[in-house]
């Protein structure tokens, strides 16, 4: 979300593929609206930290809206356990901030050619728990969860999402099974 370092990494993905249209935003709505203009978009690179939407907040969100366009996370958070959670919860790849230009261009590369992408060092282990059934929710599901996130309520959870209180409630009731939890707040500290 940092200009300098979107700067940076414009930069070094313009370095190693000049012909890319490359678009920034600084938060996931940001995000968001540029995914739903219905531009032909095939690479997101997500940081973990945004304003907006903090830790697997935001990949879940992109993952569940756009489950179309790869998206590949760029984070200062490099410990095993965060690549394998952003892994599970559907990413297509991890960049640690700290990755030398070559190191970002092998891991586009291996993105855009469908492969799934870690650092050679990285070794996966079994992701948090709770990972696993948040990457499950559907579409709508995973919305919900992001605005209770947010400390939303369900009036304005349907406001945002142009539907009524009752989808709301059906969807929310369909997260807390698949979570395997009873309350907004056990939901959301799955987070």
């Amino acid at each position: 979300d940092h200009p300098l370092f979107r700067g940076a990494l414009r930069a070094a993905v313009s370095r190693v593929y000049p012909d890319f249209l490359i678009e920034e935003v600084d938060s996931l709505e940001g995000a968001r609206a540029a995914l739903g203009k219905g531009d032909a978009v095939e690479l997101v690179l997500l940081d973990l930290k945004l304003p907006d939407s903090e830790g697997l907040v935001g990949l879940l969100t992109l993952r569940a809206e756009f489950p179309q366009v790869a998206v590949v996370v760029v984070s200062a958070s490099e410990d095993i356990l965060t690549i394998s959670n952003v892994v599970a919860a559907g990413a297509q790849g991890f960049i640690p901030k700290s990755a030398s230009l070559s190191v970002i261009s092998e891991g586009l590369q291996a993105v855009l050619d469908g492969d799934l992408w870690i650092p050679k060092d990285a070794v996966l282990v079994t992701p948090s728990p709770g990972v696993t059934a948040l990457a499950s929710l559907t579409p709508a599901q995973a919305r919900i969860v992001a605005y209770l996130r947010g400390g939303l309520i369900n009036r304005d959870i349907a406001l945002q999402l142009g539907v009524t209180e009752a989808t709301v409630k059906a969807h929310m009731t369909g997260a807390f099974r698949k979570l395997g939890v009873f309350s907004r707040i056990q939901a959301v500290s799955m987070l």
